[in-house]
């Protein structure tokens, strides 16, 4: 409350910040923060911020933008563009109490890797943008349940999930409305919602209300069922 610092975690490689928000994951009993920098990834003990582990192993040479999501059993997907497809770790145990993390596998662009917006994990499934603009189930050992195809673009745009539902924006503003389904991709609906350029600020719901907005102008829609 008064401002002071109570810990600063170390930087020895001089890794830069990136466009990534800090995800948090709890693992044998601890908390971590888990960031990617620009040289890679780090974590630190929420306890006293001490360096847990940092690997080279992702990342991303021109932006890293998505967030890493947190999977069951310690698991960490990693995603993004430029090329850099996505990939799944494995937090683990090490002697005297410490916590490392091991690739499990990768996946390249073309099946996975989200460049703007960080997928999202949900009852068991993966479900995010891949850098061609399809919208994409993935299941958690890297294999594609369904793809939205070429006939539904999304590029850079947003996109949530809410009561069986997706809502997804593509980047003039076109908003899809999806059923949330592991098996196929079922549309539902889609309207012009924003005229603009660069729809790629993320969408927020709350009491049927949906906002979303473009480089110029926000809109809030009401969603809610009738």
């Amino acid at each position: 409350a008064s401002g002071e610092v109570r810990w600063k975690t170390p930087n020895p490689r001089g890794w830069k910040m990136t466009h990534v928000s800090i995800t948090p994951a709890d693992f044998g009993g601890r908390r971590l923060y888990i960031y990617c920098g620009s040289g890679g990834v780090a974590a630190a003990d929420a306890a006293d911020g001490r360096l847990l582990w940092d690997t080279t192993d992702w990342k991303i040479s021109i932006a890293t933008v998505p967030s890493p999501i947190v999977l069951p059993e310690g698991r960490l997907f990693f995603s993004g563009g430029y090329n850099a497809g996505s990939l799944m770790a494995q937090l683990e145990a090490r002697d005297g109490g410490g916590v490392g993390i091991r690739t499990l596998f990768r996946l390249p662009p073309d099946v996975f890797g989200a460049t703007q917006h960080s997928p999202v994990f949900h009852d068991g499934l993966i479900y995010g943008i891949r850098a061609n603009g399809h919208f994409v189930c993935l299941d958690p050992t890297g294999k594609v349940r369904w793809s939205s195809g070429p006939a539904a673009q999304f590029g850079l745009g947003p996109f949530l999930i809410a009561d069986g539902l997706i809502f997804a924006m593509n980047d003039t503003g076109h908003l899809s409305l999806m059923q949330l389904s592991p098996e196929r991709h079922v549309p539902l609906a889609k309207a012009q919602v924003l005229k603009g350029r660069e729809s790629w600020g993320p969408l927020a719901l709350v009491g049927g209300r949906l906002l979303a907005r473009d480089l110029t102008r926000l809109v809030c829609l009401d969603v809610a069922a009738k």
